[in-house]
């Protein structure tokens, strides 16, 4: 007999409405729906209506088994194109989404024959209010953290930080006077950890700071959920993953996704999109006229903003360096401004770089005219780069890319990291060694090894691939 719609497990996932979270919860989904399950797909009604702008209601067409819905985030409507303010974001969507949520659940509960009740949910970590809505109506509900195991172990340790008096901090200077040096050897799964390794939220001198008590009540609804998920995989970060298991009764590690996706051939898949910018693929076309291992590529992701000496300072180190680059400049990525760079930059320049605002970054990282990548050390850009074998410099910016920073540079041995400060003459140092210096080549090697680790883990039989069966059999 043939399963029908009706029949099916019924998945409802909710990312954070910000592209680093929408992105790894739609490959998820995509991965349950392959094993069965019906999927419904909560975007916040901003985000709705960005998608459409920059893909068109093509990004919305997938199979019939996997729908879109969408809630408010309760912030005062908009028509930016651009990532809500974060702190806003998180205070508003812990006290406001709960209700619009469950409306949602109980509506698709009686939207039968057509839609099969819910069964389960599948919620971003920092969305924990969707843990409640389980409770309520008496369904299983799992946690899929979007960072790194490292940096969700640092978010652990702010209660501890917290009590123990290290955070909030006495005064501003404490950022820079050495402070942040001090170690912490007393956190769990990790050696030689300093302060300024841990996720950026505890630099503050308030101890009401929006971010730090959000992060904190989000962790301890962790408990509460079935599972807990992770875009990683064992070989990768096993000390920190035995540390998780010993405070969380299931951990899942799922990743690298992209990679998991590899194990998926279905056309029907194609179109859905998760891309919140319109992509500019020409740049593709644009890396197959150069040679293998001469481009760097620059993005800082979908949040981080630089001021415009920060902007400057980095578009001449990457013109001194000599090397091509491909660099991705959000219309948003100068903070109150829009972006721009010297035309004389654009002079010298303009027969070895390309500058988009955005574009498909697992196609470029994947391509083998880039050699190295110039990152914020965002989760997705980390895992990312490893899946391409791609060394980086990492140039963190808040919240736990300072920890994916650290990890890069000093555990896993793919990366290099540039101060805070940025200044041209080490932004072009750096470019140089990172394309051929004797550097590059540990790095390269090291990465390339984590590759092979990675591909392992993804394929039948490896154990991310494993914990996606399970994790499959412990939401039916």
């Amino acid at each position: 007999m043939v399963s029908t719609s009706s029949d099916k497990p019924h998945a409802v996932c909710i990312p954070y409405p910000a592209q680093g979270h929408v992105n790894p919860m739609l490959k998820l989904a995509k991965l349950l729906h392959h094993h069965g399950f019906y999927i419904t797909f909560v975007h916040t009604e901003y985000n709705y209506k960005r998608l459409l702008k920059s893909r068109g209601p093509a990004a919305l067409e997938g199979p019939p088994d996997f729908r879109f819905e969408t809630i408010p985030d309760g912030l005062p409507p908009s028509d930016a194109d651009a990532t809500q303010d974060i702190p806003s974001l998180c205070e508003s969507t812990s006290k406001t989404c709960l209700l619009p949520f469950c409306s949602l659940l109980t509506k698709l509960n009686n939207a039968a024959p057509e839609v099969p009740p819910v069964t389960c949910i599948v919620s971003d970590g920092v969305m924990s209010f969707t843990v409640k809505a389980a409770e309520q109506f008496g369904l299983p509900e799992v946690l899929f953290w979007t960072t790194s195991a490292c940096g969700f172990l640092g978010y652990t340790q702010y209660r501890p930080l917290v009590d123990k008096g290290y955070t909030p901090l006495e005064d501003m200077s404490q950022v820079t006077n050495g402070y942040l040096e001090t170690s912490l050897d007393w956190v769990p799964g990790t050696k030689d950890i300093r302060l300024r390794d841990i996720p950026s939220f505890i630099r503050t001198t308030d101890s009401n700071d929006l971010l730090l008590n959000f992060l904190m009540s989000e962790v301890e609804a962790v408990p509460k959920a079935k599972a807990l998920i992770f875009n990683t995989f064992d070989a990768l970060e096993q000390d920190v993953l035995d540390a998780l298991s010993a405070m969380y009764p299931r951990i899942y590690t799922v990743g690298p996704l992209q990679l998991m996706m590899n194990n998926i051939h279905d056309e029907r898949y194609n179109s859905l999109s998760s891309s919140l910018w319109k992509e500019n693929s020409e740049c593709i076309n644009w890396l197959n006229t150069k040679e293998p291992n001469s481009v760097v590529y620059v993005n800082f992701g979908s949040i981080t903003v630089v001021t415009a000496q920060q902007l400057t300072e980095f578009a001449w180190g990457l013109a001194n360096s000599k090397k091509s680059f491909l660099w991705i400049i959000r219309p948003d990525i100068v903070a109150g401004d829009s972006a721009m760079l010297p035309p004389e930059f654009l002079t010298e320049t303009e027969d070895r770089s390309m500058l988009v605002s955005w574009c498909p970054q697992e196609q470029v990282l994947k391509h083998p005219a880039i050699g190295g990548f110039l990152t914020h050390s965002g989760w997705n850009s980390t895992i990312e780069s490893i899946g391409g074998g791609v060394p980086v410099i990492c140039w963190p910016f808040f919240a736990e890319q300072q920890t994916n920073c650290r990890y890069s540079c000093v555990e896993w041995g793919m990366g290099m990291e540039i101060d805070n400060n940025v200044k041209r003459d080490e932004v072009e140092k750096l470019v140089r060694e990172l394309m051929d210096g004797e550097k590059r080549k540990k790095m390269k090697e090291k990465t390339m090894e984590w590759k092979k680790k990675a591909e392992e883990a993804t394929v039948p039989g490896g154990s991310s691939y494993m914990n996606v069966e399970k994790l499959v059999k412990l939401l039916q």
